[in-house]
């Protein structure tokens, strides 16, 4: 059974930084295709950043430069290195996974999300 956990969200300032955890179970890391997403009040979910299972990145225009996603050395956690904030990147974020060498951006090709971790800038 695939299980997604996130952590790490918190209330920070403008320019301060925060590191989101997920911690995966329940599947093959290397044969997954996982990624972050956010969802702010009102709006659609939204890609962040996304990372196939040979590590390839693809980052949203708005986190470029800003945002790095990693693989812990076990595997089974993922990260998201998130400096220099901004308010507009208030919103809850979510892990995914999608079995597959590589989905993408899209929120709808993935099957499996966690509960989600709320990040506010102010």
């Amino acid at each position: 059974q695939v299980q997604l956990v996130e952590s790490g969200g918190a209330s920070v300032h403008s320019g301060e930084s925060l590191e989101l955890s997920c911690q995966a179970s329940g599947f093959t890391y290397a044969t997954y295709c996982m990624g972050w997403f956010r969802q702010a009040p009102g709006k659609e979910r939204e890609e962040v950043v996304a990372i196939g299972s040979d590590g390839t990145t693809h980052y949203a225009d708005p986190v470029k430069g800003r945002f790095t996603i990693s693989k812990g050395p076990a595997k089974n956690t993922l990260y998201l290195q998130m400096n220099s904030l901004k308010p507009e990147d208030t919103a809850m974020y979510y892990c995914a996974a999608e079995e597959g060498r590589w989905v993408g951006g899209d929120a709808r090709q993935y099957s499996f999300w966690g509960q989600g971790t709320q990040v506010t800038v102010s």
